[in-house]
């Protein structure tokens, strides 16, 4: 009787507890190997290895000793596996470079990173410029108020405005362009 049948066996017997445990830390590494090599995926491999521990504590088949107790456990490992196949086998497999949907999803995700990653340098190159600068951008481009609106709001005269959200511009596309950003004239 090799090891891991004893330790089963007092488990069964006596309801020990450190020797299924025994078991676990003995052949869950082959046996996680061993499913790998039928699943094709390590993940896979270690949920149907902690589902034959599970089998084993729960259900608590009985090893008859016509095998050694590795092969005994190897070949539930198996059976569970493969019926974790038949299981997902079933269901059909598609490639995400067939579903143009997905990558017109891809494609739009990158876009909002880009278009997120330019705001928060556009945001980093404002917070350098002096705040009458950063009032009269943020004003305009990020709270989408018409000039008129904006000089109402900062108190000062539509010509007054306009002139300094002339040099703000150029203040910003200056320190953008230190920071290595490529403005783009749209």
């Amino acid at each position: 009787m090799d090891n891991g049948a004893s330790s089963y066996r007092r488990f069964l017997d006596n309801g020990d507890v450190q020797g299924l445990d025994e078991i676990i830390i003995e052949y869950s590494d082959g046996l996680i190997l061993y499913l790998t090599s039928i699943v094709g995926n390590v993940q896979t491999a270690e949920e149907l290895t902690e589902d034959t521990f599970v089998l084993l504590g729960t259900k608590k088949p009985k090893y008859k000793e016509k095998s050694s107790f590795k092969t005994w456990l190897y070949a539930i490992g198996r059976n569970i596996a493969i019926d974790h196949l038949r299981k997902y086998s079933k269901k059909n497999c598609v490639s995400i470079d067939d579903t143009p949907e997905l990558t017109d999803d891809e494609a739009a995700v990158e876009e909002a990173y880009i278009k997120k990653e330019q705001q928060i340098t556009v945001h980093k190159a404002m917070r350098k410029l002096p705040q009458k600068y950063q009032q009269v951008l943020w004003l305009i481009y990020f709270e989408g108020f018409s000039n008129k609106e904006a000089a109402k709001i900062m108190k000062k005269s539509l010509r007054s405005l306009e002139s300094i959200l002339y040099r703000a511009r150029k203040s910003l596309r200056s320190q953008l362009e230190t920071e290595g950003f490529e403005y783009v004239e749209t």
